[in-house]
């Protein structure tokens, strides 16, 4: 490792089969280099013992210099054959110079402590990088596979169990995932229900429940149900192996503090050569020559920018593989340094700040004669080819109506949708496209609500409204409220009316809202943004991706099994807790801090130790020891970006609502609920948080003076009346939910 620190994009054979074959590292004591060393400093210590001038002293000192060297010199000689000028070259010439000079205790000791230095170096590295490659070993080595005659018919149609190695498993095989037992591989759940644990994996809690047709990844674990699982991907190219192959390929990709070093350290060999050749030679030019060239050769050890090179690879090292042990995947320095200078975060609306499931929670007629029911299958009919957001959650709650039949069906972009239905012309559309005409004020409070509305119009008639509603992650309020304690400025960018906007940015707590955007409305404003300092952005990966490319640091949220989404963004959270983003900011911060504090340490031990050693002041031994206690405290250093200080385990705000919510079939509709107007609304069962703030006149928000908490919320939520009728189901409770129902438990 004595070259690699100037030279890191070069690996040694032996260390990329370790790499290729994910190998545990050995015990500190087992490692080579620390052993040639410890028998290096034996031998150095017999010599030091041994009576002066003694010819046993002298041999104790050679086969100290010798043993020491032996870990150093042969890979110095094969890169300088190469033409590579390295560290390792410089402690050579050093201590071949010390031999020449009679020095032959002070060549020993330089041996001996470069020796422990880089054998303390190279297991940090194969450490670090190991830590990382463990993650593949949270697979279980082997699973139980269903064969036979039971296609379709589950465990007890006539399978027959059968126990593979994990590399055997093959697309399309069915697993028998037990209680308690690992997922092996990424597929898809074909029978049972259960809960899955995948916390080892994005670093949530909250268990999430599973049906059939649910995605399940591999390393998760599976609570109290059986499950039978479809295989999706093999072990070699599931969502744990490729999300270690992106962090082990991120960890080369150099940021602003390592190319700084590079660039000091890669000419800084070259030039210690050519600065020791010249105090040599005015030194023996000017004065005696017996006293400048042991001085030259200690400017050769004084100036070595070993500690240099490796303050930050190190550091990096150790800070993407916590982070992706935490659940957040970090693509290298770059990633790091660019997240943890963030001074401004701007955060998508949907899928970001909400969970990206939106469900109708009501439906308006426009009058007495029109029933919900027509309003939402004359809607249904129109979406049923529809690929935007809105239409599954209207599709999901008409799948009770009787379907009528749609035809010549055209997508006005932005706007909404054109057709026929039941062979009349009808519309659907945001407010504008369709006329609200009657509705305006519904369409008005359905909005202020953070609801998105379309209206259904059929043979030129206004039929009524449809309210779709994305609920509002129950942890983004913490999320915001985390940022703006690390002195970030928060910023919501949504595609939706700014009416909606509003909504749910009073929710979340954020102030700053920019609504009704495109995705390159989106990127402009993070142009603009950036010129207060640094931005992150934070999106789906996909949809977002002008804007995620044009900021500082681009995060994407719930990436597990996203390809995509992970190669959009330089920094992927894995699960869907948003208050891993905070985590995220801390840990890069603090990784930052520690290359600052490793290229500050490593700059001051050679602009001290160089005049010092070209004055005499310092001797050979000193200047040795010194140095390589540099080394080791740049490692040591660098070692604590690898700890998972800022990377808690965080429970969930109210479990069952969030991740867990997600899989629970969607209940039906409630009977349709009379208001003064008369008018005959549709109301769907929703939980909903407290709204604490409102919209101003102005377009802007009114920020309540306390923060919205998680007491607050639940407090709120206990006390607040309800405010419509309860549904068929005889919920006694106020979020709408039937008795003994997830989010009311």
């Amino acid at each position: 490792m004595a070259d690699a620190c100037c030279g890191p994009d070069e690996v040694d054979e032996a260390d990329a089969h370790d790499a290729e074959q994910g190998t545990t590292p050995t015990p500190v004591w087992r490692a080579r280099e620390i052993q040639a060393a410890a028998l290096s400093g034996v031998l150095l210590l017999a010599g030091a013992v041994a009576p002066g001038g003694t010819s046993f002293e002298l041999v104790m000192f050679y086969a100290a210099a010798v043993v020491g060297a032996a870990t150093f010199v042969p890979s110095a000689l094969r890169r300088l054959l190469r033409g590579r000028l390295g560290v390792g070259l410089l402690m050579t010439i050093a201590a071949v110079g010390a031999v020449l000079l009679g020095e032959v205790a002070e060549a020993a000791t330089l041996a001996f402590l470069f020796s422990i230095a880089e054998g303390l170096e190279d297991y940090a590295l194969t450490r670090t990088r190991n830590s990382l490659r463990a993650l593949l070993d949270l697979a279980p080595p082997t699973a139980t596979v269903l064969r036979g005659g039971g296609a379709g018919g589950g465990s007890g149609g006539g399978d027959r169990s059968v126990t593979l190695a994990l590399d055997e498993l093959a697309v399309g095989d069915v697993l028998l995932v037990r209680p308690g037992e690992k997922v092996a591989t990424d597929g898809v759940v074909r029978s049972g229900r259960s809960t899955i644990d995948a916390s080892v994996v994005t670093g949530e809690s909250v268990p999430i429940e599973v049906g059939p047709a649910s995605p399940v990844f591999a390393a998760t674990v599976n609570g109290t149900g059986a499950l039978e699982v479809s295989v999706t991907a093999t072990a070699a190219d599931n969502s744990l192996a490729r999300l270690v192959r992106v962090v082990q390929e991120a960890q080369d990709r150099k940021g602003r503090s390592q190319r700084l070093a590079d660039r000091v350290a890669r000419p800084l060999v070259p030039g210690v050569l050519v600065l020791a050749a010249l105090v040599a030679l005015l030194g023996s030019v000017l004065d005696d020559p017996a006293v400048w060239i042991p001085r030259a050769l200690v400017v050769l050890v004084a100036a070595a920018p070993c500690a240099f090179a490796l303050s930050v690879p190190i550091a990096v090292i150790a800070a993407v593989g916590a982070a992706s042990r935490g659940g957040v995947l970090i693509k290298g320095g770059a990633a790091v340094e660019a997240l943890g200078s963030v001074r401004t975060v701007a955060l998508d609306k949907t899928g970001t700040l909400t969970r990206n499931e939106p469900t109708v929670v009501e439906v308006v007629p426009s009058s007495p004669t029109v029933t919900p029911d027509r309003v939402l299958a004359v809607a249904a009919a129109l979406e049923t080819r529809s690929e935007h957001p809105l239409a599954a959650a209207i599709l999901e709650a008409a799948k009770d109506l009787a379907a009528m039949q749609a035809g010549d069906v055209i997508a006005v972009p932005g706007q909404g949708l054109t057709g026929t239905v039941a062979g009349r012309p009808a519309r659907l559309g945001k407010p504008g496209f369709v006329a609200a005409a009657d509705l305006a004020d519904a369409v008005a409070r359905l909005q202020d609500d953070g609801a998105s509305v379309v209206l259904v119009e059929q043979d030129g008639e206004l039929l009524g409204a449809v309210a779709v509603r994305d609920e509002i992650r129950p942890e983004a309020a913490e999320a915001v409220a985390l940022l703006r304690r690390q002195g970030m400025d928060v910023v919501m960018l949504s595609g939706d009316n700014t009416r909606t906007a509003n909504a749910i940015a009073a929710q979340a707590g954020i102030t700053d809202v920019r609504a009704e955007l495109s995705p390159q409305d989106k990127a402009a404003i993070v142009t603009d943004l950036r010129q207060r300092g640094p931005v992150a952005m934070v999106g789906d990966g996909i949809n977002d991706a002008p804007a995620l490319a044009t900021a500082d640091a681009g995060v994407a949220m719930g990436a597990m099994g996203s390809d995509a989404a992970i190669e959009a963004a330089d920094v992927a959270l894995m699960g869907e807790d948003l208050r891993r983003l905070p985590d995220a900011v801390a840990h890069a911060r603090h990784a930052r801090g520690i290359f600052v504090q490793n290229l500050v340490l490593s700059g001051l031990i050679i602009a001290v130790l160089v005049p010092l050693s070209a004055l005499g002041v310092l001797g050979l031994p000193t200047v040795v020891a010194t140095h390589e206690l540099a080394e080791v405290l740049v490692i040591l250093n660098g070692l604590r970006a690898g700890r998972r200080l800022f990377l808690p385990s965080r429970p969930a705000l109210r479990a069952g609502t969030s991740a867990s919510a997600r899989s629970l079939p969607v209940q039906h509709r409630s009977a349709a609920a009379v208001p003064a107007g008369g008018l005959p609304v549709m109301s769907m069962p929703l939980v909903n948080l407290p709204q604490t703030t409102k919209p101003s006149a102005g377009g802007g928000v009114d920020v309540p003076r306390s923060p919205l908490t998680l007491s607050s919320v639940l407090t709120l939520s206990a006390t607040r009346p309800a405010t419509r009728q309860e549904t068929s189901h005889g919920s006694d409770s106020g979020c709408g939910c039937a008795p003994g129902c997830a989010c009311c438990s």
